[in-house]
């Protein structure tokens, strides 16, 4: 059976940030099954709808900028067909446009971060210490690697705060990190690198996925 490729652009906000990406994957499929679109399925002995997230997000951030590859059995007019899911989704997730995929999922370089910081210190003491950290010759984190166990990695040349700003009582970080299959740090790691550092015990850390990027640094489509 001939088989179209749609790529869906989503967000992820409010409630579904706690979705994991599990439940994401089961959320998306039961979707997509109430939405009575031509969604084409897998092959064999337990036939199921083809899904692909090429970036997952970490547990609690929010997105205004996720992806999600399926594939269809028959033309489809897009705009209606994201009305048509949009009216099955559950609080929080939000089709923005249906489209034929431009770029591969092995494309992906960075993400790019909205973060927000709040704790008993100043805003202007917290980005002191941000500064004082980004200052720093080398930012050592222990990674997890499947061949060679916890290993020491120096994750300094990878931060690219693009700007800072103080946000009421935050600190507000717009920041650029690696992402994708060859190196993915992601904002839960940077955040809690800046607390170990700093000292600093965030009372609240609010981050949101704002664009991903190819390595080649066009906005990934």
């Amino acid at each position: 059976m001939e088989k179209t490729d749609v790529r869906a652009v989503f967000e992820k906000k409010g409630r579904a940030v706690f979705i994991s990406h599990l439940d994401l994957f089961r959320t998306m499929q039961r979707a997509l099954k109430r939405s009575k679109l031509p969604v084409w399925y897998s092959q064999g002995f337990n036939p199921h709808i083809y899904l692909n997230f090429p970036l997952a997000l970490s547990l609690g951030v929010s997105s205004s900028t996720e992806f999600m590859d399926f594939s269809v059995t028959e033309d489809i007019d897009h705009d209606k067909a994201k009305d048509m899911l949009n009216s099955v989704m559950p609080e929080g997730l939000k089709i923005i446009a249906l489209a034929k995929p431009v770029h591969k999922n092995q494309d992906i370089g960075y993400a790019e971060y909205d973060m927000k910081f709040s704790s008993e210190r100043s805003p202007e003491a917290m980005l002191e210490e941000l500064n004082g950290m980004m200052s720093m010759e080398t930012i050592e984190i222990d990674k997890r690697s499947k061949s060679k166990g916890t290993v020491k990695m120096d994750i300094r040349p990878y931060i690219n705060i693009i700007y800072t700003d103080i946000s009421g009582n935050c600190l507000e970080v717009y920041l650029r990190l690696p992402a994708g299959g060859t190196l993915n740090i992601n904002s839960n790691v940077f955040a809690d690198t800046f607390s170990d550092i700093s000292g600093i015990s965030f009372s609240g850390v609010c981050a949101e996925r704002t664009k991903i990027l190819c390595k080649n640094q066009e906005i990934f489509m």
